[in-house]
């Protein structure tokens, strides 16, 4: 997980930065942003740090406390966009046509199985 900090409070800024050393990065190239206040047109995941009930994390925080909030957006995003992705019904016929590639992607994996069952077997006879 990159964190980026971005926080008015130079006091909560160094606070964070210590507690997030070696997963510290940029805005540009990070997972998500740890604010302390709102930002309405960034494009990047936020987790906003206050007192306010908007908050996802109220001050006083922990490093566990912390970690636990990040871990927790995260997973959130990560349903989102798993349940966005998966469509609400299945075309019978795409279904069938996905579970013949599934039975022979399985019957491949099977065939090679055996074969190396088969070598090993043979190599630990031949000693």
């Amino acid at each position: 997980m990159k964190v980026a900090v971005a926080c008015e409070s130079p006091l909560l800024q160094r606070s964070l930065e210590l507690f997030l050393e070696g997963r510290l990065s940029s805005q540009r190239h990070c997972d998500i942003v740890v604010r302390d206040r709102e930002v309405y047109n960034d494009e990047h995941l936020c987790l906003l740090i206050g007192t306010s009930e908007n908050a996802d994390l109220q001050k006083p925080f922990s490093k566990a406390q912390l970690f636990h909030a990040l871990g927790q957006k995260l997973e959130i995003v990560k349903q989102e966009k798993i349940s966005s992705a998966s469509p609400l019904f299945v075309d019978e016929e795409e279904s069938d046509v996905s579970f013949d590639i599934l039975e022979r992607h399985i019957e491949k994996l099977t065939r090679e199985y055996q074969a190396n069952i088969l070598k090993a077997v043979r190599a630990f006879y031949e000693k």
